[in-house]
């Protein structure tokens, strides 16, 4: 049995769900069938059906009228447990308790805006450990997570805290230098719970003293990470903006390269070649120009953000014309959670159409996690994760700013469709 919470009616212990839309898209083959019913029974979809004449009758029937249904949205670059104003001197303060607390509360904005699961790539204390566990074990509401932990890096790195003077002598959990003490912060991780690493091979925009295009972990010890992390059943994101970071970490055997913002002809290349995806978080540009001073953002990362936002976002063009394997990943927690599908819209304003961008966080975006055939689509046998809008987001991809309907696994999380 599962519990239905609803923003409309009241919660309900209910086995089956028989699900009616008005349209049903299959992002993978753009594919629109009309009134379709869905029945799920836990937390799979069972059946779909022209008709729910054949579904049991006590199924608790959904009825979402002319809506346009479509899989729960994926996000494969978050930070749940830290908002935009943790930045900065002012994060020096936040607590691992803290964070998790803040996680809490943003994963619900998460999922209660259609993004049925995540992968969150780097918190601190391992507090999104502790998120993905409570949402798992149904203490509180929020995406399907794939987490990292603790993010590692270099000494003074991107992923190191710079903020402090030495005389702390302090250093954040994931600093590791050289291959064989990296291969060992992979394991680490690993043992306090950690699904996926991710590594630092490059600079950063919101770090204090480095360049996003400086390399930083070099080729030999992102091997060790990426051959140590696959022996124990785990893939990689690399944080890369930098050009020979970006090569790097493909050659490395890296799964997954984080912002990509430099990359080169060469770089998009071995993407190709080597099917590494590439995640371009192109729409917190605007954010961080338009807000990251007042969020108390370092004065040199707005700098940082000014001379590298629309080189990024011309790079995600040329990425996405030449064929790169590309999911959708937004770096929330850099603008506030909740407004992840803004991206949708700047995606499609640097050359794809919307159904392309809709494609890097279903299609796309399952295959990176391992997912395929489980999530990004709505298929007998896949996860119950469906979402509803009111308008065909295909015409408007701003229309998945709008999710009405939210359904994770077998339970309706919101529904603003049920009285119309």
């Amino acid at each position: 049995m599962k519990l239905l919470v609803g923003l409309i009616f009241a919660p309900v212990l209910q086995a089956a769900v028989a699900l009616h839309c008005g349209s049903l898209l299959d992002p993978a083959t753009d594919q629109v069938v009309k009134d379709r019913w869905i029945l799920t029974n836990g937390e799979k979809v069972q059946e779909i059906a022209a008709s729910r004449s054949g579904f049991p009758k006590d199924a608790l029937t959904v009825e979402l009228g002319a809506a346009f249904c479509l899989p729960g949205l994926i996000d494969v670059h978050t930070h749940l447990t830290s908002d935009p104003t943790d930045q900065g001197y002012s994060a020096v303060g936040i607590s691992y308790p803290a964070e998790t607390i803040k996680g809490v509360r943003n994963a619900r904005k998460t999922l209660m805006a259609g993004f049925t699961t995540v992968r969150n790539v780097g918190a601190n204390g391992f507090s999104d450990v502790a998120l993905r566990d409570g949402i798992e074990d149904g203490s509180v509401p929020g995406p399907r997570m794939f987490v990292s932990g603790p993010a590692l890096g270099i000494t003074g790195g991107h992923c190191d805290n710079n903020l402090l003077s030495p005389e702390y002598n302090h250093k954040d959990f994931g600093v590791a230098d050289g291959p064989w003490a990296a291969r060992t912060k992979v394991r680490e991780v690993i043992k306090y719970g950690a699904d996926l690493i991710k590594v630092c091979a490059s600079g950063g925009v919101l770090s204090k003293g480095d360049q996003p295009g400086a390399p930083q972990y070099t080729l030999e010890e992102l091997t060790a990470i990426a051959e140590e992390a696959h022996k124990l059943g785990r893939k990689v994101a690399a944080h890369a903006h930098g050009t020979q970071s970006i090569k790097d970490a493909i050659r490395a055997g890296i799964d997954s390269i984080e912002h990509s913002s430099l990359i080169d002809e060469e770089g998009i290349a071995l993407a190709k070649q080597h099917h590494t995806y590439l995640v371009f978080d192109i729409y917190n540009d605007d954010y961080i120009l338009a807000e990251g001073a007042k969020a108390g953002m370092l004065p040199e990362s707005i700098e940082k953000e000014k001379a590298i936002g629309k080189l990024q976002r011309a790079n995600f063009r040329k990425a996405f014309l030449s064929g790169a394997p590309m999911a959708f990943g937004t770096d929330s927690g850099v603008y506030p959670h909740g407004d992840n599908a803004m991206q949708f819209a700047t995606m499609t304003e640097w050359g794809m159409k919307a159904i392309d961008a809709i494609r890097t966080s279903t299609v796309e975006a399952s295959r990176l996690l391992g997912l395929e055939g489980k999530t990004g689509i709505v298929s007998a046998g896949s996860f119950a994760d469906i979402i509803a809008t009111e308008h065909d987001p295909r015409a408007d991809v701003r229309e998945l700013q709008k999710v009405k309907f939210v359904m994770k696994g077998g339970v309706v999380y919101r529904n603003e469709l049920a009285a119309r």
